[in-house]
């Protein structure tokens, strides 16, 4: 018993020292696991956060580079743009002058004369140069609106039979009206021919027949939308949406959907002018045009039209308009044909001309002449001073005397944006006969009800 004794005091002060080193030893590697995991936790958070803004930096770089690339195609657009304005201003001088001296050529004609098919052939040829002028000033957007608060519903719904015969029975139509559809501000002409443009291209793009869709739809589209597509503010819009299921186009032809001639038709089966005209038409009305394309998958147009809170216009049938009359005119036009035809019109329908090359004959004639002079009638580009700013420069002497302006290029002295400011009337040119008598008849008309002071 004593040597147990003497041999179990040791025993247990060993097994005293191996608890303690043992706990020592725990608490060590305790401690060293937690601050691993610490560490971990810092080094992933923070590799977490360097991921987090280098994805964000990328999507931003990415971001700038689309941003960048639009603008640029915006610029190379807006620059072809002002050249067919320029272009669209002279020529349509000299339509005015082909066609209207072609119509007062052909009703002069005998209905049984053999150059009547002549002077047709030159007027019908001079009309589709008219339109195709009308083009080139829809996609610089230079035209001028008459814009009304439409429901896209309506509008697109009063053309689905008209379209349906378009696009044959090869291919089936669906429109789809979203509801609660929210009212837009367009020119009604012009949104017709933003869905007849598309639909026909629609039409050519499924030659073997195929599905056509058009939808309706009330959208939000939010900053991230604005900074992707250059040019478009945030905000409430209606969405219009044509699709097709046709041969869809590659990376190249749609980076040039838009321009001016370009076209993928065979030669004489288009003029390149259809989508830059949709895209003319839907920016200057303050909307954006967005194309979904791939070879193959067929194509989507989604148009988007800033929506208002005005309630839908219902067009009014306009009355017949006597075309003659005794007033006196003073026509102020720098071309000298234009001018010429202008005078003829005029003065076949009973009124009294008093021509003016410019400006400054125009305040000498107003200066001089000691009648009653009952409407100005002004070209709106002119050298030296601008129809606008002789209509103000007379306005003194004659304060009771309307003005008509007439030009084949709008310009900011009488529109904004292409719309025209309230209370002016204006005439574009080309114009026919009929067009400028009935004008002129109808402001003459309107200056006379209105009661003098």
């Amino acid at each position: 018993v004593g040597v147990a004794e003497t041999y179990k005091q040791p025993t247990e002060v060993f097994k005293n020292i191996a608890r303690g080193q043992l706990t020592v030893v725990s608490t060590a590697i305790a401690g060293a696991v937690v601050l691993y995991c610490s560490l971990f936790w810092v080094v992933w958070r923070a590799a977490r956060r360097i991921e987090q803004q280098h994805r964000a930096l990328k999507e931003r770089t990415d971001e700038l580079r689309s941003s960048e690339e639009q603008v640029r195609q915006l610029q190379k657009l807006e620059a072809v743009g002002r050249l067919a304005g320029g272009v669209a201003h002279d020529f349509n001088n000299l339509l005015t002058v082909v066609n209207g001296r072609a119509q007062i050529l052909l009703g002069r004609l005998p209905p049984d004369s053999r150059e009547r098919k002549n002077v047709e052939l030159i007027l019908a040829t001079g009309k589709r140069a008219a339109a195709l002028t009308r083009q080139l000033l829809a996609f610089s957007r230079k035209q001028v609106l008459e814009p009304r608060v439409v429901d896209l519903n309506t509008a697109v719904g009063d053309m689905a039979a008209m379209l349906r015969r378009l696009i044959g029975e090869d291919i089936d139509f669906v429109f789809r009206p979203g509801a609660a559809l929210g009212r837009v501000k367009v020119d009604p002409s012009q949104l017709e021919q933003v869905v007849m443009n598309l639909v026909v291209n629609a039409r050519d793009a499924m030659q073997a027949g195929g599905h056509l869709t058009i939808e309706t739809a009330n959208v939000e589209l939010d900053r991230r939308y604005a900074t992707e597509h250059a040019g478009v503010a945030p905000g409430p819009y209606v969405l219009l949406a044509i699709s097709d299921t046709g041969v869809g186009m590659d990376a190249e032809t749609r980076a040039h959907a838009f321009e001016p001639f370009f076209t993928t038709k065979e030669l004489g089966h288009g003029t390149g002018l259809g989508l830059a005209t949709v895209y003319g038409i839907v920016k200057q009305s303050g909307g954006d045009v967005w194309l979904y394309t791939e070879p193959g998958r067929g194509t989507t147009f989604k148009i988007y039209l800033p929506r208002v809170a005005d309630v839908a216009e219902v067009p009014t049938e306009t009355p017949t308009i006597r075309r003659t009359g005794s007033e006196t005119i003073l026509l102020v036009e720098d071309d000298d044909a234009v001018r010429a035809f202008a005078r003829e019109i005029l003065g076949d329908h009973g009124y009294t001309v008093l021509e003016a090359r410019g400006a400054g004959e125009a305040i000498l004639v107003v200066e001089t002449y000691t009648g009653d002079i009952d409407l100005l009638v002004t070209d709106v580009v002119m050298p030296q001073m601008s129809g606008r700013a002789l209509a103000e420069r007379l306005a003194s002497l004659r304060p009771e005397m309307p003005v008509l302006y007439m030009s084949g290029y709008t310009d900011d002295a009488i529109v904004r944006s292409g719309v025209l400011e309230s209370g002016i009337r204006f005439i574009e040119k080309p114009f026919t006969i009929e067009a400028l008598a009935e004008t002129v008849r109808a402001l003459l008309d309107a200056s006379a009800e209105q009661p003098t002071t």
